[in-house]
């Protein structure tokens, strides 16, 4: 299996789906603005690993490294928050200090996964 780039134009209502590896291309008109763009395809995330009885993902390189920084947090206030962010809406083991060097290992793994 070869990742393919999946991309959401959200104004023009537009996805596309693209492999560099085998020049596969598919394209969709969107209704549901809220869903991530490898849904709109039925793609499986490429960022990705199990973690214990969990699924560990992020939905690209910049959100992994948005989950890495936050992970690696020695300190994280949550204080003055009026709405929900996407921190609060991950998993509880994405959270949890005793999975921090375990999850940082397997960010890690998943930053050089090609």
């Amino acid at each position: 299996m070869k990742k393919a780039t999946a991309k959401v134009d959200y104004v023009e209502k537009h996805a596309k789906l693209s492999c560099l590896h085998c020049g596969y291309n598919k394209e969709t008109s969107i209704c549901d603005l809220y869903m991530a763009a490898n849904g709109y395809f039925g793609a499986e995330l490429w960022l990705k690993a199990p973690f214990k009885d969990e699924v560990f993902w992020a939905f690209n390189f910049e959100h992994l490294l948005y989950l890495e920084s936050y992970i690696s947090a020695n300190l994280r206030e949550h204080k003055d928050r009026s709405h929900y962010t996407l921190l609060e809406k991950l998993p509880k083991f994405y959270h949890l200090a005793k999975n921090r060097e375990a999850l940082l290992k397997l960010i890690e793994k998943l930053k050089n996964k090609n």
